[in-house]
């Protein structure tokens, strides 16, 4: 029987909403643990320079990408049944992605992220966790779910962290690909678990912190890691390192690329978009080396632009070079061959 889609996402569904004033302040002080944080006046009224919208979240950003990669998509999650929760399924319906896997709840609002950027670049994102983080095994339709080819599982955080095995289950019983960004949440998960869901996806993605945080291995040290991620999975690991680009292993060779020179606007869903971007075109080309690049140049786009989803590539639109460097793994004199 044909799939009626090429790919189903899992995640969150957020509003974001963007403050930026020249007001800010930044103060060092050692009770934050990273050593400052924001000043506001108490009792009293702060102008506001810039306000924006754009929705958000881990599911519903990837889902983005690959609807404008020309994939068939579809976002299953839960929203608030509320403004934001219909601004999200309706910007989802603009993109082409099908929402009929997504459910409502009044039990709690929608996910939002409030972003407060300081006139120095930096940010700090106040985060309510609502409706998307309380979806239950319950909630999910897994005979609607059968007909995809590739579930992509953005991180999965508070409650929803505990049904990632099962997700990831009904993909192996049914002979689905699975791509797994594991979140914090997911690697308190008991190493038995862990152990269990990690020998069962297809791809594994992490950031550098949560590649050591999983291996126990500094994060510095990335062969080591990789060593040991590819006894966990019979795939791809790749570890996503921000401005240094990202690191892709297929058990034999590391692929690594970093990001070209951009006028950065906002990091918000960078992650996202390098993850979902290397997913379509691994599964366009079955070529690693394209699906790095494509990651990659993804990313690129997106943070020149304010929000997730509107810098997003678009299918045959054209994007700069990016070199990969691809590497014989675990070897001591290494073989760099540029493509």
């Amino acid at each position: 029987m044909k799939k009626k889609y090429d790919i189903i996402t899992f995640g969150s569904a957020t509003q974001d909403i963007y403050l930026k004033s020249k007001k800010f302040l930044a103060v060092s002080n050692r009770n934050f643990k990273v050593g400052k944080g924001l000043c506001l006046p108490a009792g009293s009224k702060m102008k506001m320079d810039e306000i924006a919208f754009s929705t958000g979240g881990g599911g519903t950003n990837a889902a983005a990408t690959f609807a404008n990669q020309g994939l068939k998509v579809a976002y299953c999650g839960m929203v608030g049944d509320d403004y934001f929760g219909e601004s999200a399924i309706k910007e989802l319906k603009n993109l082409k992605i099908d929402t009929g896997l997504i459910k409502k709840t009044s039990k709690k609002l929608t996910n939002v992220s409030v972003i407060l950027n300081y006139p120095n670049g930096e940010k700090t994102i106040l985060v309510y966790r609502g409706a998307s983080d309380d979806l239950t095994k319950k909630d999910i339709p897994w005979k609607k779910i059968k007909n995809t080819k590739w579930f992509y599982l953005a991180p999965f955080a508070e409650k929803m962290a505990n049904i990632t095995e099962d997700v990831v289950d009904f993909a192996k019983k049914n002979k689905i690909k699975t791509a797994l960004n594991l979140g914090y949440n997911q690697l308190t998960l008991s190493k038995s678990t862990l152990k269990r869901i990690l020998a069962k996806v297809d791809i594994l993605i992490l950031n550098q912190e949560e590649a050591s945080l999983l291996t126990k291995i500094p994060y510095q040290k990335e062969k080591a890691i990789f060593q040991k991620l590819d006894k966990l999975v019979d795939g791809i690991c790749i570890m996503t390192k921000g401005a240094d680009g990202a690191v892709v292993s297929d058990g034999k060779y590391l692929y690594r690329a970093q990001p070209p020179k951009i006028k950065l606007i906002d990091t918000t869903g960078a992650g996202d978009s390098f993850n979902s971007g290397f997913l379509s075109g691994l599964i366009k080309t079955n070529s690693i080396k394209h699906a790095v690049r494509l990651g990659i140049a993804n990313s690129a786009a997106c943070l020149q632009k304010l929000g997730a989803k509107k810098g997003l590539l678009e299918r045959g639109q054209k994007w700069p070079k990016v070199e990969v460097v691809k590497e014989l793994c675990g070897q001591n004199n290494l073989c760099q061959l540029k493509y």
